[in-house]
Order: C-alpha cells, then structure tokens, then sequence
C-alpha cells in the first residue's frame, strides 16, 4: 500500500509540476512517463515471460513514422496515435509468431535484428519517408507552454493506462501463464499452457504501447530521423530501467524509469563528457547491491549486503 501512496504522490506533482516549475522540468518529467511507459511495456515479454527482448526501438521507431506520415497526409494527430498503434501492433503480430519460437539468445538477436532491419528500411525508402533527412511533424499552435504540459498530461496518461493494463494481466490467467514460462517453459506446455499463444500476446502488447508512445514523441518533437528513432541505446536503456526498478513486477519498472532519467540528468550535468561511462558504472553498482530492484531494498538487507551488518543465521537443528 506505501508504494502505491508513493505512486500516487507522484502523480499528482507531475500533474502539478506546468504551474510550479519551468519547461525544463517538465520536460525532464515528460521524459520520465515516457521511458515508464516505454519500461512496462517491455515488462510484458521480458519481466513476465522472462523473454529478453531488445526489440524496444523498433517498436517505438515504427510508431513514430507512421504516426508522423500519417499526420503529414492530412490525418488529425489523434487519430494519427490510433493509426500507428495498429500498424505496430499488426506488424508485432507477424512477427511475434516467428520470432517466439526461438529461445534465449537467439530471441535477443532476433529481437534486435528487428531494430536495424526496419532503420534500414526507412533511411532507404527516402521518396516516401525521408530517408536520413528525417521527417517534419506539423507543430501545434499555443506556444512552447501549453504544448509542454499537454504532452506530459498525455504521457501520464499513457503511463497510467499501461500501468493499469499491467495489474490486471499480471493478476490473470494470463499473468500467472506468463509466469509459468518464465520458470519454466516446457513444464507450463506439458500442464497444457499455449505457451505459443501466450509468448505472442506478450510481445504483441509490448510492442503496441511502444508504437503508441513514438507516435506521442513524433508529434511532440515536431521533428525524427532514423538514428533518433531506432536509437540502439533505447533498446538497451529500457531493460536496464526495468531490472532497475524490479524486472516482473509492475511498479519496479516505473521507479527504475524514474530513478534512471534523474541519474542520467544530474550525471549528465556534472561531467559532461563522461558522463556514459559514469553512468553506466553506477548502474552497475547499484544492480549488483539491489539485485530484486529497487522493490526489493529494505535498509537492513542493502547494509548486510555492503557488510555493514551481517544477515541472520538460520537456527542449527539437531
């Protein structure tokens, strides 16, 4: 129940945040929904399945070009986030039943294959997408202001529905399936799981919120090309987020979002040029102190962990 009081807290100072602060803040705020939303997604294959999939950019890449095509051929930008979400989710489907079949590594590398096949694509198609000149997104009127809290206000909301979507599939047959095959695959075929079916509603659900949020960040930025859509780094980023916070739970990655964009923003600020290096240094550290996320901290297990205190000792029986 604190956590999600903590959650709630949240909430409503990102709701409050466009009257109190700067759009610095609301940017970095803006940023923080989205990589929740972008982490929870990947929760679904990679958190409950127990799929590591790095196929997150893709997605979201996708997403940003149709939404941003359709917008440029006269489809209103809401409309547009509708259109995206079911052309990725159309293209997830194909492709989630072939790639599910594979296993461990070579999911990962089908996964991420996916990422530079379809950048390849779209840096190729120029005629119809731009190429590497990138795209323009029509701006929306009403100053950097008002579309700065719109575009937060939209991507809580996508967060909260992601995360609302996320307690119900993790308390449902279908959670407690995914689980089954993330302990242990054949056992959950042999008590008569579709592991197939199940494997591909996980990817399908990961990858449709995905192309929901690059649709939102399209129009948000006016402005995409194909190295910033189908960023490798995004790909690797999110995982890290989710295993941050808590890999299959549904509120761990929301704080590992969190706590990864404050990170990278301070240690961004504080040394400029290295700032990647240090970044992922401290990562480290902090996944092998906290290795069930930070859900799994409580004060006297993370000192026991350092040394401080030592762990208590079952009793000897006789």
């Amino acid at each position: 129940m604190r956590r999600y009081l903590l959650l709630a807290a949240g909430i409503v100072v990102i709701v409050a945040l466009p009257f109190i602060s700067d759009n610095y803040f609301v940017r970095i705020a803006t940023f923080v929904c989205m990589y929740a939303t972008l982490a929870l997604s990947w929760n679904f294959i990679g958190g409950f399945a127990g799929y590591p999939s790095f196929a997150t950019a893709a997605f979201f890449g996708l997403g940003a070009y149709a939404g941003a095509l359709s917008q440029r051929h006269g489809v209103p930008m809401v409309l547009a986030w509708f259109v995206a979400t079911a052309i990725v989710a159309a293209f997830s489907a194909v492709l989630g039943y072939a790639i599910v079949r594979l296993r461990g590594h070579y999911f990962a590398i089908g996964s991420i294959a996916s990422v530079e096949v379809l950048r390849l694509i779209i840096s190729s198609w120029s005629s119809f997408t731009g190429g590497g000149d990138g795209l323009n997104v029509p701006i929306l009127p009403g100053g950097p202001d008002y579309v700065g809290a719109l575009f937060l206000y939209i991507m809580l909301g996508i967060a909260l529905i992601v995360f609302v979507v996320a307690e119900l599939v993790a308390r449902s047959r279908i959670g407690f399936g995914l689980h089954c095959i993330r302990q242990n695959e054949d056992a959950a075929g042999m008590v008569g799981i579709n592991t197939a079916a199940y494997k591909i509603l996980a990817f399908v659900l990961s990858a449709t919120f995905c192309g929901t949020v690059g649709a939102v960040y399209a129009s948000w930025t006016n402005y995409i090309d194909p190295t910033d859509s189908f960023e490798i780094l995004m790909t690797l980023k999110v995982p890290v987020m989710a295993l941050l916070g808590g890999v299959g739970t549904v509120l761990g990655p929301v704080l590992g979002a969190t706590a990864f964009i404050i990170m990278e923003e301070v240690i961004w600020a504080q040394f400029l040029e290295l700032n990647r290096a240090i970044l992922g240094i401290v990562i480290v550290v902090l996944i092998f102190f906290l290795p069930g996320g930070l859900l799994g901290v409580s004060y006297r297990g993370l000192l026991s962990r350092v040394g401080i205190v030592r762990r208590p000792e079952a009793p000897h029986v006789r």
